[in-house]
């Protein structure tokens, strides 16, 4: 079933059963210092304005009514690895043993991330880092304007993973005349640097979410490290990009977000895949232990515990048959 929750992330992940996720995607705040926002604007019709309109009509443009203060997230942490790693070590227990971790984060903090993950998956877990260039926005003077984000990709098992690469779209080759005509007109798979441009300010698929990321690298993920009917998770979900992916590919998903905001923008987008608008969070109550009476005896009660069956999923050429790769 397609879910939003509204709440803390690591609370609704420790819910989960272990080894019940085969995909997860997570871009969680970069730690900029900064407050993220994207103001809205709107265009009003007046003589004195500096936009020109249909019919010759003039406008002027003003802040929308609803203010970056209200919009946006604070993303500063003082402690930014401690903050982060016991929502990757419940992560890391969630995903299947077939599963991937897709971990979104900007060049300043890759570096302290990968060796984080790197000790809770094990170095051998690590499969490549993505990088998704782009060429967008100001150009820095004094230095090379960073123009990419990292995207590190984890598996559960070293070996043994789900990778559906003739399920990816494919791209121009850069040199066609050098392939022929033929394979020029086919294009090819993409390699580790993901060419791919930002979210349009002005495009449809734009939902005014500051830090929202595009849809073709979120869809191209989906399809080739998970199979239809797979439930892929987010718990910094943002915009909703990564649900809008998995149910325009045939995946169920679970997206996780503390801010009002971003989960008014997921129920809007979203609405069409909904069963039920977005739940809250809770954590679970404690119980009271009361005292048994005297002279009776009492029977202790058992708890079962369900684990949930996960879909099987298709893995590399040559894999060997499931195993648990907690015992590896």
């Amino acid at each position: 079933m397609n879910r939003i929750v509204h709440g803390d992330n690591l609370e609704v992940l420790r819910g989960l059963t272990a080894g019940s996720v085969p995909l997860i995607y997570i871009d969680p705040p970069f730690n900029t210092g900064k407050r993220q926002s994207r103001p809205a604007m709107k265009t009003v019709q007046d003589p004195e304005g500096d936009r020109v309109g249909f019919g010759g009509k003039r406008y002027r443009t003003e802040l929308a009514a609803h203010t970056a203060s209200t919009t946006g997230y604070g993303d500063s942490f003082a402690d930014y690895l401690g903050f982060l790693r016991p929502r990757l070590e419940e992560a890391h227990r969630v995903l299947s043993p077939y599963g991937s971790l897709f971990f979104h984060i900007d060049p300043r903090e890759v570096h302290y991330c990968k060796v984080m993950l790197d000790g809770i998956f094990g170095r051998e877990c690590f499969q490549n880092e993505i990088i998704w260039a782009y060429d967008y926005g100001a150009r820095a003077s004094k230095k090379w304007p960073a123009k990419h984000d990292n995207i590190l990709w984890y598996t559960r098992h070293p070996e043994h993973y789900t990778f559906n690469l003739e399920a990816t779209d494919r791209i121009p080759y850069m040199a066609p005349t050098l392939v022929g005509a033929r394979k020029a007109a086919r294009g090819k798979t993409p390699t580790d640097v993901w060419w791919h441009t930002i979210v349009s300010p002005t495009g449809k698929e734009k939902t005014g979410y500051a830090t929202q990321k595009p849809l073709g690298i979120l869809e191209r993920i989906v399809r080739v490290h998970s199979n239809p009917g797979d439930l892929v998770l987010d718990f910094f979900a943002g915009s909703g990009t990564t649900g809008a992916a998995a149910a325009r590919n045939g995946r169920e998903f679970l997206l996780v977000d503390e801010n009002p905001a971003a989960v008014a923008v997921m129920e809007q987008r979203l609405a069409a895949h909904l069963p039920v608008r977005a739940e809250k969070s809770r954590k679970p109550a404690r119980k009271r232990v009361v005292a048994a009476p005297k002279k009776k005896s009492t029977r202790k009660s058992i708890v079962v515990k369900t684990v949930a069956k996960t879909r099987g999923s298709r893995t590399k050429p040559g894999a060997l048959p499931p195993t648990d790769p907690t015992t590896t």
